[in-house]
């Protein structure tokens, strides 16, 4: 069994960050790690507050996982100020995880910021280029990039502009796009496109940490970076399709959807 590793922020809710990252991983049979970087108050409707764990303990987390279990992947989520952002890049520099997929989590799905505002310069510069796969939504990658994103072109355009700042690869997500969901990929040759219907639900909290921890879990698995990310992706739409009626906001995605159809659970 392959083991990954998620460094992320923690939902209490169960619907996103290290709650949903770990779900995803035994959904993907691999075995699941995680390092909290910050406790997350929030629920389906709002974030409460947010408690930032000290960057000591950060890194002392990472070494426990290190010292003792191969890591075959490592998906990176919430990194809220540069204090964690230097914590997690000294560690990834000293353990040198080849498959590092990192998720740009800037905002919650009900908009509140999840990284401050000083901190995305520090992101781009730092953390950015330490990523074999970045996976921004279109408000992050408009951050990332420096540009205004309109169309499918302005995607490629701007998985182009974010690739020159270091990630091996760049997928842009365009679920916040109008339109059927595309996704754009790009790996620093050539541009692969995604595109599924787009699903008419409320119930989407977490699916950009499902998304790219099912991408990191493949990778981790031998999978390539395109099969990788066209697995993720028909996992994830199954998992918004079937999604949950839990909480009065947006509702979580079904993880284990396909699994529980075939135990012959309902679903």
């Amino acid at each position: 069994m392959k083991n990954v590793l998620t460094i992320a922020g923690s939902d209490c809710s169960g619907g996103a960050g290290i709650q949903a990252d770990l779900k995803t991983f035994a959904a993907h049979g691999v075995f699941g790690m995680s390092v909290i970087v910050s406790v997350v108050a929030e629920n389906t409707s709002r974030v409460i507050d947010i408690l930032d764990v000290t960057p000591d303990m950060i890194k002392k987390q990472i070494d426990a996982v290190f010292e003792d279990i191969p890591v075959d992947g490592v998906k990176i989520g919430m990194l809220s100020n540069p204090r964690c952002m230097a914590a997690v890049k000294e560690k990834l520099d000293e353990y040198e995880p080849e498959k590092v997929v990192i998720d740009p989590v800037m905002y919650a799905k009900g908009g509140c910021p999840l990284m401050e505002e000083d901190s995305v310069d520090f992101f781009i510069k730092e953390i950015v280029p330490a990523a074999f796969l970045l996976t921004p939504n279109i408000p992050e990658a408009q951050k990332i990039s420096g540009m205004e994103i309109k169309n499918v072109q302005d995607m490629r355009d701007a998985c182009v502009i974010i690739h020159k700042k270091g990630p091996k690869n760049v997928l842009i997500k365009g679920g916040h796009s109008i339109g059927d969901a595309e996704d754009i990929l790009f790996d620093g040759k050539g541009f692969y496109s995604f595109k599924t219907k787009r699903i008419d639900t409320k119930n989407t909290h977490g699916t950009g940490c499902t998304l790219s921890s099912a991408i990191t879990a493949n990778l981790a698995r031998g999978k390539s970076v395109y099969n990788s990310v066209y697995d993720a992706k028909e996992y994830i739409t199954a998992a918004i399709l079937h999604s949950l009626e839990i909480g009065k906001g947006h509702g979580p995605t079904n993880h284990f959807y396909e699994l529980y159809k075939k135990a012959g659970f309902e679903v």
